[in-house]
């Protein structure tokens, strides 16, 4: 994979990079892919569902509201997304079950770790434009993580 910064050197007219606001989780520290995004509050149902779908070396991205109360992401979630191909996940709110997820084949980045589990309310909405970090992730551009950050553009650039 093309490093970030590489990226940003060559194309960075072309890029949004989100702050530097995410931790390493995943076994693999870099992914890229096309994003996906679902939309939730404290509530990972539709996270799980996407996730039980065909990845096809996709990124979900996950608005969770910046919320640290409870995760979105524990290591079941985690390998049925690393199973089902997806390439990693990007998430605005926590993970829980680090040292699993550490061990699977996909990266993923999170603000924290957190204990707590979500609530199943099925509340929330997929493949629509979010926004945080400092950047716009829309269902369809590509993304770029590493140990450097994240960048992304409208399109696969390479």
């Amino acid at each position: 994979m093309t490093r970030t910064a590489d990226l940003y050197d060559e194309f960075g007219d072309r890029l949004q990079v989100a702050a530097p606001l995410f931790r390493d989780f995943g076994g693999a520290p870099c992914f890229s892919g096309e994003i996906a995004t679902v939309k939730v509050f404290e509530d990972n149902t539709l996270v799980r569902s996407m996730l039980e779908t065909e990845g096809a070396g996709r990124v979900l991205v996950v608005d969770g509201g910046g919320s640290l109360r409870c995760a979105l992401v524990g290591d079941q979630i985690g390998a049925l997304a690393a199973d089902n191909g997806w390439s990693g996940l990007v998430i605005n709110g926590c993970i829980r079950d680090r040292q699993q997820l550490a061990e699977l084949p996909i990266g993923i980045k999170a603000l924290a770790s957190c204990p707590a589990k979500s609530v199943k309310r099925g509340e929330g909405q997929t493949q629509l434009s979010v926004r945080f970090a400092d950047i716009r992730f829309v269902p369809g551009h590509h993304l770029w993580a590493d140990h450097d950050g994240i960048a992304v553009a409208a399109s696969a650039l390479i």
